[in-house]
């Protein structure tokens, strides 16, 4: 398959959090960011960000996306039936625990999915760069779409005029996951917002001035609150050097 043209919208993303192997992160990233990130454009999808999660030195967050369903079984089909793969896969997995915390996910507006740009890509053994990135991710009740509202026309306005927009935002995409061999979660609806600081304090910074922002205090909030199934969880997570996402 031909990559992605830039210009595409991509229209469905995976976030893939990995259980590691105790020590291994770092040797998965080293080879993750230098013997796989190419193969997998090549064959049709993108890879969109690369983290080490900082709340456990053992989890792997990623990201990658595809312009739709079908581009995204043809993609992964040619990956994993692949060369590249079949000579990495090993040493991979070797790192691995856990693969199968999935979430498969749409842009939730129009204009909220990250577009991306490899021309842009760091090379190979490029350092991390000093950045934070948050990954919020709200749950709510299946079928119920009062809480995404809420995210969509309250929440995301108030972001972007308290402090740094977000980067991208997305809800749970319904169909059904066509390429079993990757398994993702089921049964869920949610909403993800992603965030990028220079660093963790100005991240705190926003925070700050969005919770005691009138209408977010006394209205999105609360209404957010009422709706969601659990306490939102937020990923705290350092972008590896080869990341788009930073």
């Amino acid at each position: 398959m031909p990559p992605i043209d830039p210009a595409c919208p991509l229209a469905v993303i995976e976030l893939r959090q990995y259980a590691l192997r105790p020590g291994r992160r770092d040797d998965l990233i080293e080879l993750f960011d230098r013997e796989l990130v190419e193969p997998q454009e090549e064959e049709g999808m993108a890879v969109l960000g690369q983290f080490r999660d900082l709340d456990d030195p053992d989890r792997f967050v990623w990201l990658r996306a595809f312009p739709d369903m079908a581009a995204r079984y043809d993609a992964l089909t040619a990956f994993y039936g692949g060369p590249v793969w079949a000579r990495h896969r090993t040493r991979a997995n070797a790192t691995m625990t856990d693969s199968d915390d999935v979430l498969l996910l749409r842009p939730l507006t129009d204009d909220s999915g990250f577009r991306a740009a490899p021309s842009t890509r760091p090379r190979p053994g490029t350092p991390a760069p000093e950045r934070f990135v948050s990954a919020t991710v709200w749950s709510f009740p299946p079928g119920r779409a009062d809480g995404i509202a809420l995210v969509r026309d309250g929440l995301l306005p108030l972001l972007r005029g308290t402090g740094a927009a977000p980067i991208a935002a997305y809800a749970t995409e319904t169909a059904p996951n066509t390429f079993p061999r990757l398994p993702v979660r089921t049964g869920e609806n949610v909403c993800v917002v992603l965030t990028s600081h220079p660093d963790e304090e100005a991240h705190r910074r926003q925070l700050t001035a969005l919770r005691t922002h009138p209408v977010a205090r006394d209205e999105v909030l609360p209404g957010i609150e009422r709706e969601q199934t659990s306490q939102p969880r937020t990923l705290r997570l350092a972008p590896t050097g080869r990341s788009l996402i930073s």
